[in-house]
Order: structure tokens, then sequence, then C-alpha cells
């Protein structure tokens, strides 16, 4: 599916969220090497400065905005925020996200709402706080970051699949409504297999679990972290540069949707026995 027509970058302003590490650090660092000034968010005021300081010795302006993006209060007023040191928003990530380990039966619902809060209410609640900011320049990118689980479903993912199906479900319909009323905000959602950040290292665990076997189940899943956060961000920029509406970032996410296009119903099976193989080749 194409994109719609390339843009230049530079000039821009990109909004960031979950800026301190992993895929936003690196993507943060890719965009001010393209000519944009940032806006930086985080949580981890200290991982957001050390960022910024890369971003500026890179050349660009980059503004730091220590927020909870789970605060319905502090995202509304983030916009106001960033128009006070920038003088414009081209291009919004919605990258910060949490994960959450267990089967359903063993997560509390409050933890599943935690994450929900996060992965997707805030997905929502940024892009309707920064849309119309958007919406007034000439062209502009909205930036969702999904999952290769808003793909696929594995068990004990059910929280964090729910959301990033949320996302990708939110994105492709708020797309075609800003197609449909001929907007310049386009919409790129991002979906990247194995990268290699904390997130699953700092992922909330349901309680009750049996340590041996958590600490067993972080030492798969790490071994499967194949991409380096610096080689998604280089995809992600790319797909941003070009406008494009969908990017599979790492030959996992690629193989892995194109398994599901092939057998929607019973995918899991085959990708189980993937990654079976790969975590027995690799060690932990």
């Amino acid at each position: 599916m194409a994109g719609m027509k390339p843009w230049a970058l530079r000039g821009g302003v990109a909004v960031i969220t979950g800026a301190a590490s992993g895929i936003g650090a690196a993507l943060a660092l890719k965009l001010a090497r393209r000519g944009m000034q940032l806006a930086l968010v985080d949580l981890n005021a200290a991982g957001l400065e050390a960022t910024a300081v890369q971003a500026r010795a890179a050349g660009a302006t980059a503004s730091t905005h220590v927020l909870d993006v789970a605060d319905h209060a502090a995202v509304a007023a983030l916009p106001a925020a960033v128009l006070a040191q920038h003088p414009r928003v081209t291009v919004l990530v919605n990258n910060a996200g949490v994960a959450l380990g267990g089967l359903f039966e063993q997560v509390d619902a409050d933890d599943f709402d935690w994450l929900m809060n996060i992965n997707f209410g805030a997905t929502v609640r940024l892009t309707r706080a920064f849309l119309p900011v958007l919406g007034r320049e000439p062209a502009a990118q909205l930036v969702n970051v999904s999952s290769i689980f808003g793909i696929i479903a594995p068990p004990a993912q059910t929280a964090y699949s729910a959301s990033k199906f949320a996302v990708r479900g939110f994105s492709e319909s708020l797309r075609h409504e800003l197609e449909m009323n001929a907007s310049p905000v386009g919409v790129t959602v991002v979906h990247p297999g194995g990268v290699r950040t904390s997130i699953s290292e700092n992922a909330r665990l349901a309680k009750g679990l049996d340590s041996a076997d958590v600490a067993r189940e972080r030492a798969n899943w790490r071994s499967l972290l194949a991409l380096d956060p610096v080689d998604a961000a280089e995809q992600i920029a790319l797909a941003i540069e070009r406008r494009e509406p969908r990017v599979l970032v790492g030959k996992d996410a690629k193989a892995a949707a194109l398994v599901q296009r092939l057998f929607p119903v019973t995918y899991w099976k085959h990708v189980a026995r993937d990654i079976a193989r790969r975590v027995k080749r690799k060690p932990a």
C-alpha cells in the first residue's frame, strides 16, 4: 500500500513519547540528524535529558517534558508547553509503552487496566491533544507504535496484545477519516518485532508467578530480541519520511505478519514452532 507524497522532515518539529530510552531515544537522534527540532517526553527525567544532550550534539533544538502519559491533565497541557518552546509540530510519535506478563487468569484487573491506560489510552489522548496542531500544517504525520503483537496474539500477552491491536484499529480508522476529509495529516502505524529494549525486563508481572518460571521466560524472550534499536529507528524514520501507512520493523515482524496472512486462524502453531527453534539455538 503506497503512502502519501514524501516530504522533507528538515525544519519540522517532532514530539516523541518514551524518548528516554530504546526506540524513542534512537528515533530522536535519527530525526535530529534529519534536521528536525525535538520535543522529548518521558517520565524518566535523567534518561530524557541524556537523549536531549545527544540530540543537541547532533545539531537539534530539543526541549524535554517530564510527564506521565497516563496523566490526563498533563497530556492535555502538553501541546501548549511544546508550542511555548517550538514554533510548530509536524510529527507526533506515540511510542511510550509498558508490558505485563502472565496468563489472563493470573493478571489482576487493575494491572490490565494500567497497561491499557498507557499503551492505548495515552495514544488516544495524545492524538486528540495534538491533532488540531498537526492539522494546521501543509503536511504532518501521526506515528503510532503498535507491535507485531498487534498483528499476532501470543499466549500470556492478553493485555499487551489487546492494547496493540487497539492502537492498530484506532490508527487505521483514524487514517480513513483523515483521508476522507482531505486532511494534511497522515498516519503511520509501526509494528516492531523483537527489538533490544528494556520493556520486557521492566515488565510488570502477574502476582504469584514462580520466580524460576519468570526468569526462564524472560531469558527466552531476551534471546528473541535481535534488532538493535538504532536499526529499528532508522526503519521508522524512513517510514515517516515516506509517509508510509504501515511499517513492519525487523525480519521477524515481516515473517510473522506473512504467516498470519497465510493462516489467519491457525498462525500461532506455526509461529510457536519457529520461536521454539530460535530459543533453542540462542543462548539466554
